[in-house]
C-alpha cells in the first residue's frame, strides 16, 4: 500500500470517527434534553457517580477536567449550571485552599440513576454494532 493509499485509509478512519461521535453525541443529547441534561452535563454526572469521593470531599474539578473533553472555560459554565439546577455542589479542599472539590447533591445523584439506562442504551445503538 502505497503511501497516498495509506494517508486516505486513515482520513476515511478518522472521518469515520468523527462521524459516529457525532451522531452518538446528538442522539445522548436528544434522550437527555427532557431532563434538562445535554451529553456533556451527563459526563459530568457520570464521573462523579462512578468515582469514589476522596476523603468524603467529592471529586477534584481539575481530575474532571482531565476526563470531559470541554476547554476549562466552557467546563467551567457546564459546572456553574449544574450548581445551579442542584445536582453538584463545589467545595474548597480544607488542605489545600486551592483545590476545588466537585460532588453530587441527592438530586444529581437521583437524576443520574434515572438517566444512566437511557444514555447506556444510546451508547449500545449507537456503538453496539
Amino acid at each position: 500500500m502505497g503511501a497516498n493509499a495509506a494517508g486516505a485509509r486513515l482520513e476515511e478512519q478518522w472521518r469515520d470517527i468523527l462521524s459516529v461521535h457525532a451522531r452518538t453525541t446528538c442522539e445522548i443529547d436528544r434522550v437527555l434534553h427532557p431532563y434538562g441534561l445535554g451529553a456533556s452535563d451527563f459526563e459530568v454526572l457520570d464521573i462523579l457517580a462512578s468515582e469514589p469521593p476522596a476523603d468524603g470531599g467529592g471529586c477534584r474539578v481539575h481530575n474532571v477536567a482531565g476526563r470531559v473533553h470541554l476547554s476549562q472555560s466552557a467546563l467551567s459554565r457546564l459546572i456553574g449550571r449544574l450548581e445551579k439546577d442542584g445536582l453538584v455542589e463545589r467545595s474548597v479542599c480544607a488542605h489545600d485552599r486551592r483545590g476545588v472539590w466537585l460532588s453530587l447533591t441527592r438530586k444529581g445523584r437521583e437524576l443520574h440513576t434515572e438517566v444512566l439506562p437511557l444514555q447506556r442504551a444510546v451508547l449500545a445503538r449507537t456503538l453496539g454494532g
